[in-house]
């Protein structure tokens, strides 16, 4: 939605009684948010070659409804706003403050928890027709994935809800990706943590010994030899400018430098509309589900997000990004299999212009038949974008899989070579042990990673901060 730079107002002691909104404004298509179950498994299955049908959703009971024409909340209940003002305005300037008040007494979709959530709209000025779009949008959602109780769908509320509200960076959001980062960091903390503690065990002085251990560790966790050299003379550096050989200081050390690794320099993030986003990486990484989550991110976040089917020889991969496109409620532009690709990416970037879309987000392929060259088609297609829409593509991301650690480092050297990669989405970190392939990509290639996949939901897609990474990995 991208309309929130006032919240200041509720503690401001200024705010009255809310008044009565008008008639509920225009809605927006329904939207899906999905959580792989074994009939979905192979929907997410970038080789898969089947269409999975996408299931009805059911009818919306009475009590779990909320009608486009139904009035906000009632003008002639005011108690229950009037408490739940003043509880707002005494509450933490945090989501999941304002969100714990909301649902006190709520423990199911329904009229009183839509009248709510809007009433958290209306005291922080939206507009009520963006409001009401987002509560139709979840109350179709819950909907169609059969959820009731709150508990059910409580994490995925406040997702949408801090995309919506532009607070996703908020310390609370911070903290809740934080947790969700360490958990996922699980099997590679395994890996590293337990062995690094292992090691500081061992060792009662940083010496030769606990160097050629730690090199050891760090190239088991699948960090890559050159990238584990580097990291250990970095670390050698910062212990010698510390002036100790002390291995109780060296986690604080080791989280240092990791935080460091990943800093990267201020870019210009404006474009001329529409934005260009060119998705590349091999098949079976993740690049579809990685396509769609992030086109559901700038649809919740206001964007009007055009998807376009540019692997056009990989068998269903359409009619899989398809079906994506239609759960997150993004546009979709396809030419049919075997297709130019170049020739979707300049047809699309006609319908993005004559229908107004803010970003395009352009599938790839990851495999072509061996009389065509790969990188070569992509570097056709990234000048037919330049010539259509100067400054397009304005990103390349690559989508790399986690757990195939030094596969991950060689692919990003040949993509990088070829188009130029800006970030990378690490998909996949939740089920390996090779979680050390991150910091063996910052250091050898130094591009930015953005995103990393958590798991399968559309909110287990999460930005990507280093300190945390640092301080998730060695706690």
């Amino acid at each position: 939605m991208g309309f929130f730079s006032k919240i200041k107002k509720l503690w401001s002691g200024e705010e009255e009684a809310p008044k009565t909104p008008v008639e509920t404004g225009e809605a927006l298509a329904d939207q899906e948010h999905v959580v792989q179950t074994e009939p979905e498994a192979q929907a997410l299955s970038e080789p898969s070659t089947a269409t999975p049908e996408r299931p009805h959703a059911p009818e919306a009971s009475p009590e779990q409804a909320a009608p486009a024409d139904a009035p906000a909340y009632d003008k002639d209940d005011a108690a229950w706003r009037n408490d739940l003002i003043l509880a707002l305005r005494e509450a933490e300037p945090r989501l999941s403050a304002w969100l714990s008040l909301l649902l006190e007494d709520v423990d199911k979709a329904g009229p009183l928890l839509w009248d709510r959530l809007r009433f958290l709209f209306h005291c922080l000025e939206v507009p009520e027709s963006e409001a009401d779009a987002f509560v139709e949008k979840f109350a179709a959602w819950a909907t169609d994935m059969e959820y009731e109780q709150v508990e059910e769908f409580r994490s995925e509320l406040q997702f949408r809800l801090a995309l919506a509200l532009e607070l996703e960076d908020e310390e609370d959001e911070r903290s809740r990706l934080f947790l969700k980062l360490s958990e996922g960091l699980s099997k590679t903390k395994e890996q590293i943590a337990r062995r690094i503690d292992g090691l500081l065990a061992g060792h009662d002085k940083i010496d030769e010994s606990f160097w050629e251990e730690l090199e050891e560790i760090l190239i088991m966790a699948d960090m890559g030899f050159e990238p584990a050299a580097k990291l250990l003379e970095n670390l050698r550096g910062r212990v010698r400018k510390a002036g100790t050989n002390d291995p109780t200081r060296f986690k604080d050390i080791l989280r240092d430098e990791l935080a460091d690794i990943f800093k990267t320099s201020r870019t210009i993030k404006a474009v001329n509309p529409p934005e260009v986003v060119m998705m590349v990486g091999v098949n079976g990484v993740g690049k579809t589900t990685s396509i769609a989550k992030l086109a559901y991110r700038a649809q919740m976040s206001g964007k009007k997000a055009l998807i376009a089917a540019g692997d056009t020889f990989r068998a269903a991969a359409i009619e899989q990004l398809k079906i994506w496109a239609d759960r997150v409620g993004a546009g979709f532009f396809s030419k049919g299999e075997n297709a130019d690709p170049a020739a979707v990416a300049f047809e699309a970037m006609d319908k993005a212009l004559a229908e107004g879309y803010d970003i395009i987000f352009l599938d790839t392929a990851g495999r072509l038949h061996t009389k065509v060259n790969l990188m070569e088609e992509l570097k056709k297609i990234q000048r037919v974008l330049g010539k259509k829409h100067p400054g397009a593509p304005h990103r390349s991301i690559l989508v790399l899989d986690a757990t195939t650690g030094q596969n991950a480092l060689s692919q990003t050297k040949l993509f990088h070579e070829a188009v130029g990669v800006d970030e990378i989405i690490l998909t996949k970190l939740d089920g390996t042990a090779k979680g050390g392939i991150i910091v063996g990509i910052a250091l050898e290639h130094g591009i930015p990673i953005t995103f990393v996949g958590l798991g399968e939901k559309m909110e287990d897609l999460r930005p990507f901060h280093g300190q945390d990474f640092a301080q998730a990995l060695l706690t």
